[in-house]
């Protein structure tokens, strides 16, 4: 992490409750500021003529504008702001295009907070690289430290698609469900969706409490607490 001023954010997305949780998000990684946030792109211009912004933390579909655009538009304008763009958009096309406008960073919804801090982290490692590079190996690490190692670990024995399965499973039920719901609901076992579930309640996104007027041992009711961008 650079030592020094921390890097300022710009959250740029259209859902209210996402984006105040990226902003609470930011502010949990050492080293960097959320210092505003807006719904659209003239919202985001606006703000971005009045602060000082290292960095947006970008949804590519605004209400007004692509967000490719968007960055297109203030790269014309002069800005050199970086730009780690959050989408569930997955074309490949739109990530090539994303890379000469200055998008340094994808992360894909829905996510955890350990995902982008580690995509944080590592933008921070790699805009802290200064001086003169004694060579290509030097060079080629200061762009391998954008670059994740490999998809975001999760606890053995779980696995990403399953578990986007059961985020949206219990995203989508408001009053929560049990272990056994979500097992029905996804045609998993109730012990695995149990794992899922308590992943879940660990990476801060959804809450479990018993449920109580059944016959014997209360079940535990999961209810999603995040929001809809964030998993």
């Amino acid at each position: 992490m650079t030592v020094g001023p921390p890097i300022r954010v710009l959250i740029v997305e259209d859902d209210p409750v996402a984006a105040d949780a990226h902003v609470l998000y930011v502010g949990r990684v050492p080293g960097f500021t959320a210092v505003g946030k807006a719904h659209t792109g003239a919202q985001a211009r606006r703000l971005l003529e009045r602060t000082p912004v290292d960095l947006l933390l970008l949804d590519l579909h605004l209400p007004d504008v692509h967000g490719l655009q968007f960055a297109r538009s203030l790269r014309a304008a002069g800005h050199q702001a970086d730009v780690i763009a959050v989408t569930s958009a997955r074309d490949l096309a739109v990530v090539r295009e994303g890379v000469s406008l200055g998008v340094v960073q994808y992360v894909l919804k829905p996510f955890t907070f350990a995902t982008l801090r580690d995509r944080l982290v590592r933008y921070a490692e790699f805009r802290g690289a200064v001086g003169e590079a004694s060579g290509q190996d030097e060079v080629d690490r200061a762009l391998a430290s954008l670059r994740a190692p490999g998809p975001a670990s999760l606890p053995k024995g779980l696995s990403a698609p399953t578990l986007e399965r059961v985020t949206a499973t219990l995203r989508d039920r408001v009053e929560g469900l049990t272990a056994a719901g979500v097992a029905e609901a996804t045609g998993l076992s109730r012990i695995t969706a149990r794992r899922y579930l308590e992943h879940l309640v660990t990476a801060g996104v959804a809450a479990r409490s018993p449920q109580y007027g059944t016959v014997g041992r209360p079940e535990l009711q999961y209810r999603w607490t995040g929001s809809r961008g964030v998993s």
